[in-house]
Formats: structure tokens, C-alpha cells, sequence
């Protein structure tokens, strides 16, 4: 039985990073958005980091596998939540992707049901949540 959930479709949000790369490389990436291979210097590098995961993908879904985290965009609701602290369970989040906590989730209701977060990607909760989860977060 897999615990893999493939939720990446469509990318709703996106986080911006920086690189650095030399001019020669910068060149060549700039003569082939010229020629009209990419429609610019974003789309190439988006384009190269997909491709390399792809010829990853094996080796990354094992280790998702491995280490049971949930494999896009995860959102948690303050319904969900509550739900858990009404069942006394504690969640232990572990996501490679993307993970919400919804903006409605107080830092005391998080407190009470979040035991641990580990995001591969990135994680959007307020302020507040992250907060009072900061000794939590991995």
C-alpha cells in the first residue's frame, strides 16, 4: 500500500529562489530564449530543474516512501484540526511539496494538535502559528 498522494497538476503558488550562474552559462541560456526554445531565462531553468527531477523520479519516490511524507500540497484546516483535538491524536506533518495551515487555525488550537512539521518546499501558515510552532518545525 503506497502513502504517496501525487497532487502536483497544476502549481498554484510558487516560491522564488535565487542562483548564481556564470556568464558563460547565462549566455547560453540567453541565445536559446533568442532563438525561441524558452520564452525566457524563468521558463529554461524551470524547464531544466523539471527535467532533472523527472530522471530522479524514482529515487525520489522511494524515499518518500521511506520516510512516509505525503508527496505536493497539503492543506490543514481549523476543521480538521479540531477534529484531531477532539480524538486526542496528535499530527506529525511531513510533506515534500507545499503545506498549508489555514489562516483561521489559532496558535493555541495548532499547539494542541501539531506534535512536529517537516516540509521539503515550503510552508504557509500566519505568523502567529509559525510562532508558537518554531521548536516544532524541522
Amino acid at each position: 500500500m503506497s502513502n504517496i498522494r501525487h497532487l502536483r497538476d497544476k502549481t498554484p503558488e510558487s516560491e522564488k529562489i535565487t542562483i548564481n550562474l556564470g556568464y558563460v552559462d547565462l549566455g547560453r541560456i540567453d541565445l536559446l530564449v533568442q532563438e525561441g526554445f524558452y520564452s525566457n531565462r524563468s521558463d529554461f531553468i524551470r524547464t531544466a530543474i523539471r527535467n532533472h527531477l523527472d530522471s530522479h523520479a524514482d529515487v525520489v519516490t522511494k524515499s518518500v516512501e521511506r520516510h512516509t511524507m505525503e508527496l505536493g500540497l497539503r492543506d490543514y484546516s481549523r476543521t480538521d484540526l479540531e477534529a484531531l483535538r477532539d480524538a486526542g491524536e496528535v499530527l506529525h506533518v511531513k510533506v515534500v511539496g507545499l503545506a498549508r495551515i489555514d489562516p483561521d487555525v489559532s496558535p493555541e488550537l495548532a499547539l494542541q494538535t501539531i506534535g512536529s512539521i517537516t516540509v521539503l518546499g515550503a510552508l504557509q501558515a500566519s505568523n502567529e502559528v509559525k510562532k508558537a510552532l518554531a521548536d516544532r518545525i524541522r
